[in-house]
């Protein structure tokens, strides 16, 4: 069984870094398209970057220039640096592994943005 488990949240102040990771096991890390997504109560979860089999990248809009996605093929490890964050940007973030009709969540790890 596929496992993707996320790591590095925590409690970081207004204009702090962190860098989160997602560690798969039990797949071909390499075929997958890779992806963080985010949760805050009550609201949809949304898209905050991805990454392709090939390295191309996509954010959304209020992460452009802050965040960066990358991928270790050989560690089997996407990773998320975060920037600059903000207080609203506090929530479970999920790695997504996507191939096909295969689609794959971790369990996700709390950001808090707090002073």
């Amino acid at each position: 069984q596929v496992q993707l488990v996320e790591s590095g949240g925590g409690l970081v102040q207004p204009g702090g870094s962190l860098r989160l990771s997602c560690a798969a096991s039990r797949m071909i890390f390499s075929v997958y398209d890779m992806a963080w997504y985010r949760q805050t109560p009550g609201k949809q979860r949304e898209l905050v970057a991805g990454i392709s089999v090939g390295g191309s990248t996509n954010y959304a809009d209020s992460v452009k220039g802050r965040f960066t996605i990358s991928r270790d093929n050989a560690k089997n490890t996407v990773y998320l640096q975060m920037n600059s964050l903000k207080p609203e940007e506090t929530a479970v973030y999920y790695c997504n592994a996507r191939a096909g009709r295969a689609n794959f969540w971790g369990q996700g790890t709390q950001v808090t943005v707090s002073s």
